[in-house]
Parts: structure tokens; C-alpha cells; sequence
């Protein structure tokens, strides 16, 4: 029996990523067995599929960091044939097997239960991106910052990560800014419930150690001076969570905004959370996201689209969240 799968490699003709042919004898280790219905491609996914930095650390690999489906045999006592999972991380599209592809082995412990209320192509609506937002939002939540307590600014506003945002903050009764270097997608941003757009070049240059107090929160996807920037015009007591690094890995910030205003900056990592807080992001978004928003965010593609669909994320082309059917 064989499956398709978007494989990448690396040797003496170089770095490629190809949709072909694998056998069952070629998945990797695990006690679970999973019938992959969904995938999806995230901005990790892009720059595995592309090269454009290290994801992927073996070779030949299955890309995708995200999929989810049905259970087909288990070893594991916690899953049966037949259930339905959802898998965000755990390296799987780095040094394990991944998501886009039609079949997956991987560990059970790194598989939770897709909630009741959504299926498999909205868990991959989601994917990581939005798992990772909702992991920013239960932040901004655990520090203190309520609806009522002012602006709350999401950076990188048309990416994954910003769009599913957008979404769950404003159907919690947060007031959104929104930062795009897109502004001619505001009409899109505003549907997803922000209730402004500004400029991402307001954010994006070498700024003050300290500006005016500007927000109570924030969900940050894109670092560098974007992200200092942002942690410089925190209202006092404010709280900024920090996921992605779309501007530039570096951190070219003051410690005035936390010695000064006594601001807390989060940390958000999607990859090796536990299984606990794996559960309640999952939960929380089955209940809180608007699934019309959604569905307003995503576009289909097939595992044949993937590999151009991973170079367009890189170059900002993509809005919203992309679904891979991996059974086309």
C-alpha cells in the first residue's frame, strides 16, 4: 500500500520538496497510526518547504507541522480506531514525519482529542497558527487583561496567527488594532472584528525606548523592531505576548518599559506545550471562535499546491489560513 506525501530533501542536487510516493514501511516510529484528513500550511511550514531556514533537520522528511484525522491503529491505550485527533508540533515536520501527507505515525502522547464542534478541515482552519493564538489570548487572559481595560494591538494582522486573533479578541468584547503592511485589506481585518487598522511601518523602525501608552495588550507574530516597539507603547501594568519572528529574530529593546511601567512580556511557545494547556487551547476554541469567521479566513488547496502555497506564505502573499486536503 502507498500514500502520497509531500516529502523534502536534501543531498548532491540540493535542497527540493516534492509530492510522491511513500509505502507504510516508510513512516517513522510511533504507537499511533492516523488517517490524515486535513493539513495546513503555517509560516514554519513555508520556510521548511522552501529552505529559507533550518526547519528541517533530517532528511528525507514528510513536511507539515499540523494534521489532523482519524485514528486507524494504536498501540497506545488512550487512543482507539476511530477517534478523532489533532496534532500541533512536537517536531513532527522537523525531525519526525509530518502532516502533509495522507498517512502519519507518531506518538500518542502528542495527539489530543479533537473537540466536539469542530471538524477535521476547521481543526486545520485553525492549525498552529491559530492553536498558537489562542495560546496568546489564555496569556493576555492569566495576567489581568480584560475586555474593558483598553486597545489591544495584533501585529502581523493578515497572517495566521493575526487573523485567528483578530477573530477570537474581538468575539471576547476586545477593542483590535490591527498592523498590516497590507492596508488595502482593512475591509477584510474589519470582517474579522477589528475595530481599527494602522500602518505596520508605525511599528516597524527603530523607535524610543519609551512612547506613548497605547495598549493594554498585545499579540505579537512578528519580533525585531515590531516587537519593541510595541512592548515601548504598553499602558502600564500591560502585558504583550510574544510568538512569532516574521520581522527578524532580534530584540532591539530598552528594559524601561518593564522597569517603568512594570510590563510583562510572554513568552508563547506552540511546539512543546503540555498536553494540558494543549487541551484548554482546543476547548477554548471550539467554544470562543466564530466559525464563520473562520471560514471567512480560509482558503482549500490541494497536497499538490503545497510546495508553491509554502513559497507564497514566505512572500506574504497568502491571507487567512490555508486547508491542504491531502486526498487531492
Amino acid at each position: 500500500m502507498t500514500f502520497q506525501a509531500l516529502v523534502i530533501d536534501k543531498d548532491d542536487a540540493g535542497y527540493r520538496a516534492e509530492v510522491r510516493p511513500l509505502a507504510n514501511d516508510d513512516l517513522p516510529e510511533g504507537d499511533v497510526t492516523v488517517g490524515v484528513q486535513y493539513s495546513t500550511i503555517n509560516y514554519k511550514d513555508g520556510l521548511a518547504i522552501t529552505g529559507k531556514a533550518p526547519v528541517v533537520r533530517k532528511f528525507p522528511l514528510v513536511a507539515g507541522i499540523d494534521f489532523s484525522g482519524v485514528v486507524q491503529h494504536s498501540t497506545n491505550d488512550r487512543w482507539h480506531p476511530g477517534d478523532r485527533v489533532v496534532l500541533n508540533g512536537w517536531g513532527v515536520g522537523e525531525t519526525h514525519g509530518g502532516g502533509l501527507a495522507q498517512l502519519a505515525r507518531v506518538k500518542g502522547e502528542w495527539l489530543v482529542a479533537l473537540p466536539d464542534g469542530l471538524s477535521a478541515r476547521q481543526a486545520m482552519a485553525i492549525g498552529t497558527a491559530g492553536y498558537t493564538a489562542m495560546l496568546c489570548v489564555l496569556a493576555l487572559e492569566k495576567h489581568g487583561v480584560a475586555p474593558g481595560d483598553g486597545d489591544v494591538l495584533v501585529t502581523g494582522a493578515n497572517g495566521g496567527v493575526g487573523s485567528v486573533a483578530i477573530a477570537l479578541l474581538a468575539g471576547l468584547g476586545y477593542r483590535v488594532v490591527a498592523s498590516t503592511g497590507r492596508l488595502g485589506e482593512g475591509e477584510y481585518l474589519q470582517r474579522l472584528g477589528a475595530a481599527e487598522v494602522i500602518d505596520r511601518a508605525e511599528l516597524s523602525a527603530p523607535g524610543k525606548p519609551l512612547a506613548k501608552e497605547r495598549w493594554a495588550g498585545v499579540v505579537d507574530s512578528v519580533g525585531s523592531h515590531t516587537l519593541a516597539n510595541a512592548c515601548a507603547s504598553t499602558r502600564y501594568r500591560g502585558v504583550v505576548a510574544a510568538c512569532g519572528l516574521a520581522q527578524g529574530m532580534d530584540f532591539p529593546a530598552t528594559v524601561a518599559p518593564f522597569i517603568l511601567r512594570g510590563i510583562t512580556l510572554c513568552g508563547i511557545d506552540s511546539v512543546m506545550a503540555p498536553v494540558a494547556v494543549r487541551q484548554e487551547a482546543w476547548t477554548r476554541l471550539a467554544r470562543d471562535l466564530d466559525l464563520a469567521r473562520l471560514d471567512a479566513m480560509t482558503r482549500e488547496i490541494g497536497l499538490r499546491e503545497a510546495v508553491d502555497a509554502g513559497r507564497e506564505i514566505l512572500e506574504g502573499k497568502v491571507r487567512g489560513r490555508l486547508v491542504v486536503d491531502v486526498s487531492r
